[in-house]
């Protein structure tokens, strides 16, 4: 990806104390990164960048950003952003990010990180080179279940991790769906996973800090809907089954674009404990546990689970009025944290080896579908 002609710039200066950030990338995502840098009131977009004209100048106007580019050159001379927000297709990202690292800007990066794990590497080891951050919008570790998660982990409360099941639906009919669909030039047609490629980060990402870089795959993938006559757009699987074993942990992981509703969920099978998040509904509760004996035992596991999506309620109820509830604040929490570590105030969020494993990961799925198509 080759950058063009540099638009009319304009440099800003944030207030002090204040990051500039610049967004490369002015499609539909890059409303969320505009809004959710503001929302952690901890930086500023200074500057919004892309190759199409039309795509910055509206973007520009609808957030009110100052600085309109149309060469990443010219806007990282001019502007000197502290944070780069990376929100293009994935076979830009690359080239991108190692230009912001290399200009002395953080990288946030949206995901799919890269086509490919060699590709990712690129990114991580230039970022290690040059001593800057490198991250990747894995919003969903930071929704309010996955935070419980996190500090249940922490404590040790499950055991040790024994399986793992994730799933996420992907709505053929909705907006993105229906893009992709409608568009046979669609980029998500060059992704070497294609539909899939472009959800699995979503998938794995939730699992990837619980098993080792060692994976054994099996995977089916396939197309359920009818063939349409058009041989790109018939190429799409549109189901996805896998199953992973990283010495004593499995994972077994679904994509499916005709279950309903569509599941955005983890299980967590553990030695002690297990529990089941829904990332929609924003939930985790544990799984039912027969205490009590016989027939009666089974009179109270459907009244603690329900208690548990009570409290689930009224905590989501507290969240709302705290204006924390908002679609886009697992990426705040996710920010924020990223803002910390490129202020030398905390550790990555998400480490290298997790998103090198994810992209790694994903090759071997790629792999396991080419080798059954």
């Amino acid at each position: 990806m080759m950058p063009a002609h540099g638009a009319a710039g304009c440099c800003f200066s944030p207030g002090e104390n204040v990051l500039k950030i610049a967004v490369v990338g002015c499609g539909k995502i890059a409303d969320g990164h505009v809004e959710q840098v503001r929302a952690t009131g901890r930086g500023e977009v200074v500057a919004v960048c892309d190759l199409e004209p039309l795509m910055v100048e509206q973007l520009a106007v609808r957030m009110g950003v100052a600085g309109r580019y149309t060469d990443i050159h010219k806007m990282l001379a001019e502007v000197k952003p502290d944070v780069v927000h990376i929100a293009t297709p994935p076979d830009s990202h690359v080239f991108l990010a190692t230009t912001a690292l290399r200009a002395g800007c953080h990288v946030f990066v949206e995901k799919p990180f890269a086509l490919t794990e060699t590709e990712a590497r690129k990114i991580t080891d230039c970022a290690a080179e040059v001593g800057r951050r490198v991250c990747v919008n894995y919003l969903y570790n930071y929704e309010p279940p996955a935070l419980e998660l996190e500090r249940l982990m922490a404590v040790r409360a499950l055991g040790e991790v024994v399986h793992l099941d994730t799933q996420y639906g992907y709505n053929l009919a909705g907006d993105y769906g229906l893009a992709v669909m409608s568009d046979p030039d669609h980029w998500v047609h060059r992704l070497p996973g294609k539909l899939f490629h472009n959800v699995l980060d979503h998938v794995l990402a939730k699992v990837m800090m619980h098993i080792e870089d060692d994976c054994e795959v099996q995977v089916m993938s396939f197309r359920r809907r009818a063939a349409s006559g058009d041989p790109v757009l018939d190429a799409l699987h549109d189901e996805l089954r896998f199953m992973l074993r990283s010495q004593n942990v499995t994972v077994s992981g679904t994509v499916s674009a005709h279950g309903k509703p569509s599941a955005h969920t983890l299980k967590v099978v553990g030695s002690r404990d297990s529990v089941e998040l829904d990332y929609t509904a924003r939930t985790l509760v544990h799984s039912a546990n027969w205490a009590q004996p016989a027939s009666v035992g089974r009179l109270f596991p459907a009244f603690v689970q329900a208690r548990q999506f009570w409290r689930n309620g009224w905590r989501n109820v507290g969240l709302f009025r705290r204006h924390e509830y908002h679609y886009f604040q697992c990426m705040r929490v996710l920010l924020n944290r990223f803002y910390d570590a490129v202020e030398n105030q905390g550790a990555d969020p998400i480490p290298a080896q997790h998103i090198l494993r994810v992209c790694r990961v994903i090759d071997l799925l790629v792999d396991g579908m080419e080798a059954r198509a």
